[in-house]
C-alpha cells in the first residue's frame, strides 16, 4: 500500500547500532526466550522507510502481532495527514471552501496544536500553512514542473500564507480564508515516530529505536546494555560519511537539511525549504540542522524552523530556549559546526 504523508526529505542518520537484517526474525537465537535485538521494517508515506529496532524476544515478538499493529497505525496517520492523498483528513479541509469550523480526530488536533505553538515560539519560522508556496516552488503533491515562479505569483500566494488564517479551539478546526492549504509535512513524519513509540510501550517494549525517514526517537540500552548511538551524516550530496557521532539518550532526534532535495536553474540550486516570510526557498550557508528533543513531533518541527532562520539566528533561538541543537554551515573551506551546550553533552568523543 502506497503512504503519502507529504514530508521534507531529512537527512538519513548512520545508525551506529547492531546492523541486522531486514527482518522481524534476523539474529534471534536459539532459545527464543533470550533477549535478543529484533527487526521490523517496511515503507510508509510513500517511498519512506521505516525501521523499528526493539530488545525482546521472539515470542514476545510473535504474540503481539507487532508489525501489523505497527502498519496499522502508519496507514491511519497517513489517512489523516497526507496532502497526496485526496480524501484524507487533512486534504478534506484544505479542499473546504467554507468558514464553518470542522470537528477533527485527536491526533490531527495534536499535531496542529503544536504546529501552532512552534509557529509562535519561532516568530512563523515554521508556518504549516505554507503549503501553497511549496506546491508552487515544485516541491508539493502537484507535480508542478521544476521552474522558478514569478515574483507576482510568489506575493499573490503569499497572500493566503500565515498561521493566523486558521483557528483552532478544542479539535474545531476553522480557516479564515477559503485558499488557505495546511502541509504538515514539517511535523507529522515526528508525530508518526512518537505514535509508534508509544505503541511499543503499550505493548511492554521499552529498549527500542524507531526510525521513519532519519527522524528518530530512542529508549532504553540494547543488548550489550549500552545506550543507542547514532551518528549525524555529512551534509555532502551522495556520501554516508559521519560528521558526529551521538548518544541521545531516551530521546528524539531529527535533521534538517537542504543538500538532497532541490532543483537547479540556470546554475542556481533551490531548495525544498521555504521561507514563510519571503516566499523563497532558503538561500544562506545553513546546510544541516540537528535537534534533540524528548518529543518526535517538535524536534521535527524544529529543526525545520532553525534551518529556515540561518546559521546565526538560529543558533541564537536553540541558546535562548535551551535547546540541543547542532548546525552545520558550508563555508569557502569545508564546513563550520555550531552546538549549543546541551548537545555538547550528547556527543560521543
Amino acid at each position: 500500500m502506497r503512504f503519502s504523508i507529504t514530508v521534507k526529505p531529512l537527512l538519513t542518520f548512520l545508525l551506529l547500532c547492531c546492523i541486522i537484517a531486514c527482518s522481524p526474525q534476523a539474529d534471534v537465537a536459539p532459545n527464543a526466550s533470550e533477549q535478543q535485538q529484533l527487526q521490523l521494517t517496511g515503507r510508509t508515506m510513500g517511498t519512506i522507510v521505516y525501521t523499528v529496532k526493539l530488545i525482546a524476544n521472539k515470542q514476545q515478538l510473535e504474540q503481539s502481532q507487532l508489525a501489523n499493529k505497527v502498519d496499522d497505525l502508519l496507514v491511519k496517520i497517513n489517512a489523516q495527514m497526507s496532502t497526496y492523498d485526496k480524501n484524507s483528513e487533512l486534504s478534506k479541509f484544505n479542499q473546504y471552501q467554507g468558514h464553518d469550523a470542522r470537528t477533527i480526530s485527536v491526533e490531527l488536533n495534536q499535531v496542529l496544536t503544536e504546529s501552532i505553538r512552534l509557529a509562535q515560539l519561532t516568530q512563523g519560522s515554521l508556518d504549516v500553512t505554507v503549503g501553497p508556496l511549496v506546491n508552487l516552488w515544485s516541491f508539493g503533491p502537484e507535480e508542478r514542473v521544476e521552474k522558478v515562479p514569478s515574483a507576482e505569483l510568489i506575493a499573490s500566494t503569499k497572500q493566503h500564507i500565515g498561521i493566523k488564517k486558521i483557528t483552532l479551539i478544542r479539535r474545531q478546526l476553522s480557516k479564515s480564508d477559503t485558499k488557505v492549504y495546511v502541509d504538515l509535512s514539517a511535523i507529522a513524519k515526528g508525530f508518526a515516530v512518537d505514535k509508534v513509540a508509544e505503541l511499543l510501550e503499550q505493548n511492554g517494549y521499552h529498549n527500542y529505536l524507531v526510525d521513519i525517514g532519519g527522524e528518530m526517537r530512542l529508549k532504553g540500552v540494547k543488548t550489550d546494555d549500552q545506550r543507542w548511538r547514532i551518528a549525524v551524516e555529512k551534509p555532502i550530496a551522495g556520501t554516508r560519511a559521519v560528521q558526529k557521532v551521538i548518544i541521545p539518550g531516551d530521546n528524539a532526534v531529527a535533521t534538517s537539511g537542504d543538500y538532497r532535495n532541490y532543483f537547479e536553474e540556470n546554475g542556481i540550486r533551490y531548495s525544498h525549504t521555504i521561507n514563510p516570510e519571503t516566499g523563497w526557498p532558503i538561500n544562506h550557508k545553513l546546510v544541516s540542522v540537528t535537534v534533540v528533543h524528548p518529543s518526535s513531533m517538535t524536534a521535527d518541527g524544529l529543526a525545520t524552523a532553525i534551518e529556515v532562520m540561518g546559521p546565526e539566528k538560529g543558533y541564537e533561538f536553540a541558546k535562548a530556549n535551551n535547546l540541543a541543537v547542532y548546525l552545520i554551515s558550508k563555508t569557502d573551506d569545508g564546513f563550520a559546526e555550531y552546538s549549543t551546550e546541551q548537545f555538547k553533552q550528547l556527543v560521543v568523543e
